[in-house]
């Protein structure tokens, strides 16, 4: 059985998409899924399954809408996925302050150019990085104040994302590797 985090955008930001954490269980319980459980109520589920991959989000999404009226984006990343991406954070070094380091969570990965265009939104003292599917953030004056968030970073990679503080990051990974 394969261990998934589901990074579902968008929901319960802002007065946005608010969706009971129930009913995302539920959701989840009716396609199957082991082990469920939803962390924080921003949209994180983390789950089982034997089914291939290929259809998983696509099979989550559709089932969302239907179930309960949401259309978002699921993003899955897999437990070893988020323990590579934990790992391979460029900025670990400045986690003094956690709430400065983000992770947007892309659906594919985006072309070289693009993923190089990022550094353009870059602001005073702030670094992007963009390893396959996954963007590294270091925002020292704080998220809500940034250029790299996750709207513009859509923008410029022409790639559907979500973005998690590292935090969540780390407790995703956790939490995984917990089940």
């Amino acid at each position: 059985m394969t261990t998934y985090a589901a990074l579902l955008r968008g929901i319960n930001v802002a007065g946005h998409a608010s969706v009971a954490m129930a009913d995302l269980h539920a959701v989840f319980a009716g396609l199957g899924f082991a082990g469920i459980s939803t962390y924080l109520r921003s949209g994180n589920v983390l789950f089982g399954t034997e089914a291939p991959p290929a259809a998983l989000a696509a099979d989550i999404e559709a089932r969302l809408n239907r179930e309960i009226g949401v259309r978002t984006t699921v993003l899955l990343r897999t437990r070893d996925e988020l323990a590579a991406l934990a790992a391979a954070n460029p900025f670990l070094d400045r986690q003094d302050d956690p709430t400065k380091l983000h992770v947007t969570f892309l659906a594919e990965e985006p072309g070289r150019a693009r993923a190089a265009s990022l550094a353009a939104l870059a602001g005073a003292g702030e670094e992007v990085t963009v390893v396959g599917r996954d963007v590294y953030l270091h925002c020292p004056n704080g998220y809500g104040r940034t250029k790299l968030n996750n709207t513009n970073i859509e923008k410029k990679l022409a790639v559907t994302g979500t973005t998690r503080n590292w935090r969540t990051v780390v407790a995703l990974r956790d939490l995984t590797c917990a089940v």
